[in-house]
This record gives structure tokens, sequence and C-alpha cells, in this order.
């Protein structure tokens, strides 16, 4: 609806409408100023309303700043977010971003990423979108991401530590220059902790005695406590203390180039930090402890989402079967 209002011999005019930004107007004739008002109250209803000329990074850096800091999975998503800014996409004044254009980004990044990469930058780029329309005003008549084709994402990795690619990591970490990244690793093997849980664990949730740790807020919203080998606890007991209260103060982008190196330098093809979760997993089930048990540790509450990470060693099998 519209509301004006007189104001020092000129008429402002304001166009509200459930969903979008507020339409805000002044006028020396009152004539122009309901014209204007009965003009923009159509085009909202028709969605034909024209959307401001700004380049999509606009959206994206407000995004960057006011929504993706809310989020647990920010740190990685920064990195996705300055990965959009600077493509080529992002130039684009904000009304001529069509599916057409979505599905030119898409085709694009195919040839730069994996189909799961591109995956999950689309689906970034269309929460932009959907934020940008229920939160922000802006009048797009439709999200253009969900009208395109999405790739399909890359098959469930099966990647598993052999013994000797473990011990060349572990050791090779011992002797960089980080006195956490040994650790850290380690502990992530005997625990499969995600990387952000194991990045913000602090000393006061740890209880070393009891043989625990207790995660107050983990990726699916709820707490765990998970519990501690013997290796685990031994490697958590001889860790320096940090005046920041965290266990493992080592930056993310700074295990990220850390780990990358290593692999690179050790030649280990394919080697993701994830992957130690689906190592630590697989292993669990390897010393028999059943789905409900190992769904407690790791914290899935799908248990066929646990599935994905259970990769059963052959050999091991073959020693039970006797």
């Amino acid at each position: 609806m519209a509301s004006l209002t007189k104001i020092n011999g000129r008429y402002h005019v304001r166009v509200r409408r459930a969903g979008f930004k507020a339409q805000c107007k002044t006028f020396t004739q009152r004539a122009d100023a309901l014209a204007w008002a009965r003009e923009t109250e159509i085009e909202l209803e028709r969605g034909t309303l024209r959307v401001p000329d700004a380049p999509l990074r606009s959206l994206i850096i407000r995004y960057s700043k006011d929504i993706s800091p809310l989020k647990k999975s920010h740190a990685s998503e920064a990195i996705r977010l300055r990965a959009l800014l600077q493509n080529p996409i992002a130039d684009y004044p904000i009304s001529q971003i069509t599916p057409t254009v979505i599905a030119e980004y898409r085709d694009t990044r195919l040839n730069q990423v994996s189909p799961s990469t591109c995956l999950r930058d689309l689906v970034l780029l269309s929460h932009i979108f959907s934020v940008s329309m229920r939160e922000w005003g802006y009048p797009f008549s439709s999200n253009p991401v969900t009208q395109i084709r999405k790739p399909k994402g890359s098959k469930a990795r099966t990647r598993r530590l052999e013994t000797d690619e473990e011990k060349a990591l572990i050791t090779a970490l011992g002797q960089s220059d980080n006195p956490w990244a040994k650790p850290l690793v380690v502990v992530a093997l005997e625990t499969a902790m995600r990387r952000g849980e194991l990045h913000s664990l602090k000393w006061e949730h740890v209880h070393l005695h009891q043989s625990y740790v207790h995660l107050p807020d983990t990726k699916n919203g709820s707490s765990r406590d998970v519990p501690l080998s013997r290796l685990a606890r031994e490697t958590l007991s001889q860790l320096p203390r940090d005046i920041s209260g965290m266990v493992f103060p080592i930056h993310f982008e700074a295990l990220k180039s850390l780990w990358q190196r290593i692999c690179k330098k050790l030649e280990l093809k394919d080697l993701r930090f994830h992957d130690l979760r689906h190592e630590a997993t697989s292993r669990f089930f390897e010393k028999g402890l059943n789905v409900m048990e190992a769904a407690a540790i790791t914290g899935h509450k799908d248990l066929k989402m646990l599935q994905r990470y259970t990769h059963l060693k052959a050999s091991n099998l073959a020693r039970k079967l006797g």
C-alpha cells in the first residue's frame, strides 16, 4: 500500500508490499506523487519493478558482512565468497542476471572445478539471491539459480589411509614448525571429529580424567560428547596450553597450507583433511562398534549418511572371517 506525506511543500511517497523493500520518492506535485505510487504498486503486483542496476558484487559483499559470519561454516564459506567476487559474474548488473547468465557461470565452473564444488557454489549463489529477495527487498521476479539444471554431485569418497601413508604423514607433521599440527591430526584420526570442531575445541570442554571432550555446538546444531581413546588422551595431555584457551590454536588457512605442502611432498594423491573423518569412522566399525555407537561418536543423525563414511578394508574383514 502507498502512503503520502506532505513536508515543507513537497510530497513524500512510500509504497510498501510484503516481501519487498519499501519504495520511496519525493515530488513537488501531488498528482505526480499519486501517479508514481499507482504505477509502482502495479509493477510490484506484476513483479516487473526494475531491479537496481548495481553489480552483483554489491549483494555478495553485503552477504559476506551480514549473513555469512552467522554460519558455522563461515571460515570455509569466506573462501568461496572471495572466489565468487573474483569471478566475472560479480561485475554483471543485478538487473541483467538471468537463468542464462547463471547457466553460463555453471558451465565455466564445471571446466575449472569438480561437479560437487560447482554445486556448492550454486547453492551459495542461490542463497544470496533468496536473502536479497526475502530480507533486503530486491524485487526479483524469481531466483534465477533455481531455474537452471544443477550438476550432479560427485560419488561418495572412499579414500582410506594406507599404513605407510599414515606413518609418513604423522612423521612429516611432527617435523613441522607448528606444534599443534601433528596432535590435531592424531586426535582427528582417533575421534572422527570435524575440522571445525577441532579448531573450536576449548580446554574447558576437555575432560581427560573422564576420557571425553564435550562439543557444545556442532554442525547439526546439537551438542555431543566424544569419547577419547588412550592415544587421544595421551596426545592431549602432552599439549602446551595456549593463552587463548583453545586446544588447537592453529588458523584454518595455516593448517590448509601445511596440509597441502606435506601431501605434495609425500606424493599423497587426492588426500583431503576431511578424509581423516572417513578413516576414523571406518576404523570404529572395524573395531566392532555398531551403527548407533559409531553415530553417537561422530554425531551423524542420518544413518544413511553415516554409510558414506564407512568403507571397511577387505583385508581386515578377511581376518574376521578366519
